[in-house]
């Protein structure tokens, strides 16, 4: 199907051949974005992806597309689409580490 998307292809022949994107962006220029992962699972560890593929078709300003991009596992790192968590610079506290903290603080008013 990846055959039939051609530099050319309006935004709406794309979703029409490949579908929904599994993300989008508009930084530097609109992109849609395919992802697809193969895992492997050994007993009760935790799964080890094998094959990762990334399709990326860059849209000019117009709506056309100028680009067609395709990634594996070896062009670069592994992306985890899953977990949605956004890791702070900041300590990971437990509940009691908290509480102790803010008793400490005269500030908090307790």
């Amino acid at each position: 199907m990846l055959n039939q998307v051609q530099v050319g292809s309006s935004r709406e022949q794309v979703e029409l051949v490949l579908g929904s994107p599994s993300t989008t962006s508009s930084l530097n220029g609109d992109a849609y974005y395919y992802i697809s992962q193969k895992t492997a699972t050994t007993a009760f560890f935790a799964p080890d992806i094998v094959e990762q593929r990334v399709v990326a078709v860059y849209f000019d300003k117009d709506g056309y597309a100028q680009d067609i991009g395709n990634y594996t596992l070896e062009d670069g790192k592994i992306v985890d689409i899953v977990t949605r968590k956004t890791r702070t610079g900041g300590a990971d506290y437990g509940f009691l580490t908290q509480i102790l903290k803010g008793a400490t603080n005269p500030g908090l008013g307790l």
